[in-house]
C-alpha cells in the first residue's frame, strides 16, 4: 500500500462512517482504518457513557483515556455501501477495513470476500479488542492465543486479494509470540498496539468504578500518551524479531515527534485514534509539520533513511555492564598514560613544561 504520508487514522470513532472518513481525507490524512465491523451488528449494543479520562495531577491535561466501546453497531450492508462510495470518490486514498468475526472459518472468509469486492486497499484483522464479546471468542480472546491467531490469519489469506495486517494485543507477556504466529499465517504486516486492559479509576465520591453505567463498569481499553512507552517497547521487540516486516505503530501518538520514535524503532506507518478524538482531525497538520522538522534537523530526506535506526542500540543488561566497564578501563588507561615520559614529552617543551606546573 502506498500512502500519501505515514499518518493513518486508527480504527475507532474517528472512522465510524463514510462521511467522517471523507473529512479525514480532505484534511490530509495519509490513510484510514475504519471502525471495526462484523457481519452481524445486531449483537453489538454500546453503552453511554463509555469513556473515562485520566488527567495529570496538577493540570487538566488528559494523559490517559479508557473506553468500553464495542465495535461498530452499524448494519453490515451500510458499511459495504460506505466503502464502495469512498473508493469511488477517493480512489487514490488508502482505505483499510478493520474486520472482526467469531471463531468460524466461514464467517471470516465471507466477510473478507465481500468487503474486498468494495475496492478497499487492505484489511486490518482486529484480533485484539480487550473488552466486549469475549464469550464469542472475539478480539483479544483470539489474539492472546498464538495457535488461533495463525489459524484465523490463514483463513483470511486463503481468500484475500488485498494486503492483510494483523492487529495485535498488548495484553500478553511476550508480544513477539502472537506476532510471529500472525506472520506464519501469512499476514503482510503487523499493527500494534491495541488498547491495554485497564481500570481507569474509582470515583472517590460515589465509590464506583469509571466509566460508570448505572453504577457499574467493566475493565476497558486504555490509550493516550500514557501508553506510548509500552507501545514503543512492543514495536521494538517485534521489529527486532522480524527484520523488514511492515509494522503500523499505534499507541499514544499525539505529535510528529512521537511518531518519529516509532519510525526509529521499525514502524513504517503510524496510527492515531485517541489523539484525534481529543484534539480533532485537524491534528494532522501539526503531525506532518513536526515530523518534517525532525527530518530537516537530522538531514533525512525520506522515511526509509531512519526506519529502525535506533534498533541496534538495544542490547542486554550484561552487555551494558561490559560496555560501562570497558569505558571506565579506557579512561583509567588514558589517565595513567599521561604520567609517562613517552606521553609527556613530544617536542614542544615549553608548552609541555607548563602543563606540569601547578601555579
Amino acid at each position: 500500500m502506498q500512502f500519501d504520508n505515514p499518518f493513518v487514522l486508527g480504527s475507532g470513532p474517528p472512522g465510524t462512517n463514510g462521511k467522517v472518513i471523507a473529512r479525514s481525507y480532505d484534511l490530509g490524512w495519509g490513510g484510514m482504518v475504519c471502525k471495526t465491523f462484523s457481519l452481524d451488528a445486531s449483537k453489538v449494543i454500546n453503552t453511554a457513557p463509555r469513556y473515562a479520562k485520566l488527567r495529570a495531577r496538577d493540570s487538566e491535561e488528559v494523559i490517559g483515556f479508557q473506553n468500553i466501546e464495542l465495535i461498530s453497531d452499524r448494519p453490515y450492508a451500510d458499511w459495504l455501501d460506505d466503502l464502495r462510495q469512498l473508493k469511488k470518490n477517493y480512489p487514490n486514498k488508502i482505505l483499510i477495513a478493520s474486520i472482526m468475526e467469531e471463531y468460524r472459518k466461514d464467517a471470516w472468509q465471507q466477510i473478507t470476500r465481500e468487503v474486498q469486492d468494495t475496492g478497499i486497499d487492505g484489511f486490518e484483522l482486529n484480533l485484539s479488542c480487550p473488552h466486549g464479546l469475549p464469550e464469542r471468542k472475539m478480539g483479544m480472546a483470539m489474539g492472546e492465543n498464538p495457535d488461533i491467531v495463525e489459524e484465523v490469519v490463514g483463513w483470511v489469506k486463503q481468500v484475500a486479494t488485498k494486503p492483510v495486517w494483523a492487529k495485535m494485543t498488548p495484553n500478553v507477556g511476550n508480544p513477539t509470540v502472537p506476532a510471529a504466529a500472525a506472520l506464519r499465517g501469512g499476514a503482510d504486516g503487523i499493527a500494534m498496539i491495541n488498547t491495554i486492559l485497564s481500570v481507569c479509576g474509582i470515583d472517590l465520591k460515589t465509590l464506583r468504578p469509571m466509566p460508570t453505567v448505572e453504577g457499574h463498569s467493566v475493565p476497558g481499553g486504555y490509550s493516550g500518551q500514557a501508553v506510548r512507552p509500552i507501545a514503543l517497547r512492543q514495536v521494538m521487540e517485534v521489529a527486532r524479531a522480524n527484520p523488514g516486516v511492515a509494522i503500523s505503530g499505534i499507541g499514544g501518538i499525539e505529535t510528529g515527534y512521537d511518531a518519529a520514535q516509532f519510525f526509529l524503532l521499525g514502524a513504517s506507518t503510524v496510527q492515531v485514534c485517541t489523539g484525534a478524538m481529543l484534539r480533532g482531525y485537524e491534528i494532522i497538520t501539526e503531525l506532518k509539520d513536526e515530523l518534517s522538522k525532525f527530518m530537516v534537523d537530522h538531514k533525512f530526506t525520506n522515511l526509509r533513511e531512519f526506519i529502525g535506526q535506533s534498533l541496534p542500540y538495544f542490547t542486554t543488561h550484561h552487555d551494558l555492564v561490559d560496555r560501562q566497564k570497558a569505558s571506565r578501563d579506557a579512561k583509567e588507561h588514558a589517565r595513567s598514560a599521561k604520567g609517562k615520559d613517552v606521553e609527556t614529552w613530544k617536542g614542544e617543551i615549553a608548552r609541555e613544561t607548563s602543563a606540569l606546573v601547578t601555579n
